[in-house]
């Protein structure tokens, strides 16, 4: 799993975390049952505080995107409730990117082509 931070956005690192496990998710590159980094292992690998980390994943857990089993881990949910939450949060992020290209000078039909263009 790779996560990408923006430390000079505006956005709160554990809110990156948070979006970028959804995305991933979104895009299948995390599928249910799939396990998370631990907490410390993910910290040390993003150079971020522990709590942070946490913060995220307690998030993740209250959206029910995710799971914890005592001693296991943390885990990726496959409840319906989750997958709604994904999409959900798969358009906000969606919607973010397009009004900035948009505000960047991008017209509409260059991001309906760049959309139509994309192969999964």
């Amino acid at each position: 799993m790779s996560i990408q931070l923006d430390f000079g956005s505006r956005i709160p690192v554990f809110e990156q975390i948070v979006r970028n496990i959804i995305q991933q998710c979104a895009f299948g590159i995390l599928q249910p049952g799939d396990s998370l980094p631990s907490i410390r292992s993910l910290a040390v690998e993003l150079g971020i505080n522990p709590n942070t980390v946490q913060k995220a994943y307690r998030i993740l857990e209250m959206q029910g995107v995710i799971y914890t089993a005592g001693g296991r881990g943390s885990f990726i949910s496959d409840t319906p409730l989750a997958n709604n939450e994904l999409r959900e949060q798969a358009r906000k992020a969606f919607i973010e990117k397009a009004e900035l290209a948009l505000r960047t000078g991008i017209t509409k039909e260059e991001l309906i082509n760049l959309i139509q263009n994309i192969s999964l």
